[in-house]
């Protein structure tokens, strides 16, 4: 293999080892967080962090030069061990990351995590373009360890309160954030910028504020809305309607028929690790006037660890026809999931009703 072909290969390092993070947090962890899933992700930041600091001494100390791959395959060995601290970093970083998401991966409805994952994956191979200067390489490096620690802090804070108040988010926030600092301090030369580790927490803490983020550790499993709710051997049953056949990407119908004077119900399953109790809600409004107009609103008490989720139902009556939106939600207004639906009056087609187990 000739010198270029070799080092083309090498640029793809750095996404093989995100890759295999994620890949081995796939098969290592399951749907249901323990607290040994969180030392394995504590041992993670831990062990990015001290491999950071052993690269910065190595900076600050120029003790390996680079490596020449024309020396043959004992050239390219060395060059791939001078690597290897670097790729493990990037491994651990795609380990944390990826891990405190399996629970939206195994979620259809959290595609925004997928594309959370591709932007990572591009920083990391980027960071082998950027090439010339090492503490560009540092800046980079700072800020995906305040990614992943934050995110870390994110998760576990509220865990170990057994609460989603958003006091905790915004103190895990910071203590990820305070982290990272002070590992940098820590680092000889403390080579680099932390810019970005504020840019990352405050961008944060406005998605939060905003309403863009859901509530972590909760996640939606389940949202549908149907008729003749009924309860049978501990599990819940709904009809409801199927979607035309060439709504291929579609459960149920975006439609949904309701007789005057009848009931239209809605079940939620949101899914939280044992331990968390949360004060929730369900959200019925109907579009009025170019806004949402609130009908009736369900408040509950929620419990974590079952794994399809904690079960909730709640109806409305005689909904008038229109587009409506069915939410489950925090009962301080963080948005869990979202169903988009519209009523039409008149009885559904029978032929086109099916029974939903939750």
């Amino acid at each position: 293999m000739n010198t270029h072909r070799w080092r083309r290969i090498a640029h793809f390092y750095p996404l093989a080892a995100f890759l295999g993070g994620f890949a081995w947090d796939v098969l290592t962890i399951g749907q249901r967080i323990r607290p040994l899933d969180f030392w394995l992700l504590g041992g993670y930041l831990v062990g990015a962090a001290l491999l950071i600091l052993w690269l910065a001494h190595r900076a600050a100390r120029a003790e390996v030069p680079p490596a020449d791959p024309a020396a043959g395959w004992r050239g390219r060995l060395a060059e791939l061990l001078d690597k290897a601290p670097y790729l493990l970093v990037q491994f651990f970083f795609g380990g944390v990351f990826s891990a405190l998401f399996i629970l939206c991966f195994k979620s259809s409805a959290y595609l925004n995590t997928w594309l959370m994952s591709a932007a990572l994956g591009g920083l990391l191979v980027a960071n082998e373009f950027i090439g010339a200067r090492y503490g560009r390489r540092f800046t980079l490096t700072w800020a995906l360890f305040a990614l992943n620690a934050i995110l870390l802090c994110n998760f576990a804070l509220p865990h170990l309160m057994g609460s989603v108040d958003p006091l905790w988010f915004h103190l895990s926030t910071a203590l990820g954030a305070g982290l990272t600092l002070g590992l940098r301090r820590l680092a000889p030369g403390r080579p680099g910028r932390v810019w970005p580790v504020w840019g990352i927490a405050g961008a944060l803490l406005l998605a939060w504020n905003l309403g863009m983020i859901a509530p972590v550790p909760l996640v939606k499993r389940d949202l549908a809305v149907g008729h003749a709710f009924t309860r049978e051997n501990g599990d819940y049953l709904l009809q409801v309607e199927r979607a035309p056949a060439w709504q291929f990407w579609r459960r149920d119908a975006g439609t949904v028929h309701v007789e005057g004077g009848g009931r239209l119900y809605g079940v939620s399953g949101v899914f939280a690790p044992f331990g968390i109790v949360a004060d929730l809600e369900h959200r019925w409004e109907v579009e009025e006037n170019g806004g949402w107009r609130l009908v009736y609103r369900n408040r509950f008490t929620s419990t974590g660890g079952r794994e399809h989720g904690f079960r909730a139902y709640s109806w409305v009556l005689d909904p008038i026809p229109g587009n409506w939106r069915f939410s489950v939600a925090t009962q301080d207004g963080r948005t869990i999931g979202v169903l988009h639906f519209r009523v039409a009056a008149g009885a559904p087609d029978p032929d086109r009703l099916r029974e939903r187990r939750f």
